[in-house]
């Protein structure tokens, strides 16, 4: 049993890593929180699930140009101090947002610049305190750590969807920004603490010139490469969260909670998966299992929408995002509700096992560039999914919307692993970038 279970010994021996991980994870909830907020917020000024989709498509942008450079930074400055510089950005931003909801102020444009702001302090953020991990655990417990930073980002996938519904459908849309303002201030207090890291090896030079080595390096590194590829195919073509609003105000009822519930739902078959996480430090084919859990996770979309589409018109709704009944009592609910954890569930394990390749294949003196790349594509991609999924509701509905993302995605994965085989034989004992 212990063997099956969680491997907490990073939490254990490094005070560092354990103050930086309890940060993340209530910086998480509350980051989430307000990802569902502004979903709902959004569409219930519009009423269009292709207007949810448009606040990926502003995230975008300066994800990958702050994401590309971020990385730069990352390489070339003190990480603790990049850090906490964005996660200090990070907050003001998100004070900015809650003020327009106490005010009401009602435009969807100062919203969507708002959350453009964001998204380009996460992306310096992010890759920051990604590459922080390695120095602060030894490269055997990488695995471990892996895991528990996964369990992190689902434990705020978790909580901040359901907590963000209940407090948009009940209280309104200050109270829930609110909180994620108070738990990114928890955050920052942490990051504070951390020790000085600078880059091993000697600081580089910021700069476009460092950014395109990076994608130079990229370039001939094929497995990791390849686990950039492979996420894209599976966050850009079968990302769900932008219909969540749209299925809960209309096919099943319940609003804001309902969203909530569904987005949460994702993020329980993630913490289940981690918290049985511990025999993945015994898995060396990480290609294998990379391939084999993004197939299930395209699999697991495609049954969410064929539960969407095989709901009878009599248990579909036409109501608000707010202020009404979750439909607890129909099975539709409960079957979208398991299909979206397995999904969560494949996704946990890709995610430990893309992160490891990264950090374990990968010299320090590119971790950071890299580790932009990745936020890019981890980040980046669900907000293209986003879009390509409000775009789809828009023409064929949401069911079936999920349905064919999921095939597309099953399908993607697959010629991607028919053409890059020597990935399929990665042995992390024998770690090739």
């Amino acid at each position: 049993m212990p063997r099956l279970l969680l491997d907490v010994a990073p939490l254990r021996t490094s005070p560092a890593y354990r103050r930086l991980w309890v940060g993340l994870t209530l910086a998480g909830v509350g980051s989430q929180l307000g990802v569902t907020a502004v979903a709902l917020q959004v569409y219930d000024e519009t009423r269009s699930s292709f207007a949810v989709g448009l606040v990926g498509l502003v995230s975008f942008v300066p994800l990958v140009v702050l994401g590309l450079y971020g990385g730069a930074l990352v390489d070339a400055l003190d990480r603790r101090r990049v850090t906490l510089v964005s996660a200090a950005a990070l907050l003001v931003v998100s004070v900015l947002i809650a003020l327009q909801a106490w005010l009401d102020v009602g435009s969807v444009v100062l919203l969507l610049v708002l959350v453009a702001l964001q998204s380009a302090a996460f992306a310096v953020n992010s890759p920051a305190r990604t590459a922080v991990i390695p120095m602060l655990v030894p490269p055997e417990q990488l695995p471990a750590a892996n895991a528990l930073g996964t369990l992190s980002m689902n434990l705020g996938v978790t909580v901040g969807p359901v907590l963000g519904g209940v407090l948009v459908g009940g209280v309104g849309f200050g109270p829930a920004y609110t909180i994620d303002v108070v738990t990114l201030l928890v955050a920052l207090v942490t990051v504070a603490r951390l020790p000085p890291l600078p880059p091993l090896g000697g600081a580089r030079r910021a700069g476009l010139a460092s950014v395109l080595e990076g994608l130079r390096l990229l370039r001939g590194w094929r497995n990791v490469r390849m686990t950039f590829l492979l996420d894209i195919a599976a966050m850009v073509l079968s990302q769900p969260r932008a219909l969540f609003p749209a299925v809960g105000a209309v096919l099943l009822g319940g609003g804001a909670t309902t969203a909530g519930v569904l987005a949460s739902s994702v993020a329980v078959g993630s913490v289940l998966a981690n918290l049985v996480s511990g025999p993945l430090s015994g898995v060396h084919r990480h290609g294998v299992a990379i391939v084999v859990s993004i197939v299930v996770w395209g699999a697991a979309v495609s049954a969410f929408g064929l539960v969407l589409l095989a709901a009878s018109p009599g248990e579909q709704h036409l109501g608000s995002v707010t202020g009404t009944a979750v439909p607890w009592d129909h099975w539709p609910l409960w079957a979208a509700c398991g299909a979206l954890a397995v999904a969560g569930a494949a996704d946990a394990v890709s995610s430990v096992f893309r992160q490891t390749v990264l950090q374990s294949a990968a010299p320090d003196r590119a971790r950071g560039r890299l580790q932009g790349v990745f936020i890019v594509v981890v980040a980046g991609g669900p907000r293209l999914g986003d879009l390509v999924a409000g775009t789809d509701a828009g023409l064929l509905g949401e069911p079936l919307a999920a349905v064919l993302g999921g095939v597309a995605c099953v399908l993607a994965v697959l010629l991607l692993a028919r053409w890059q085989r020597s990935f399929w034989r990665y042995d992390a004992r024998h770690p090739v970038p």
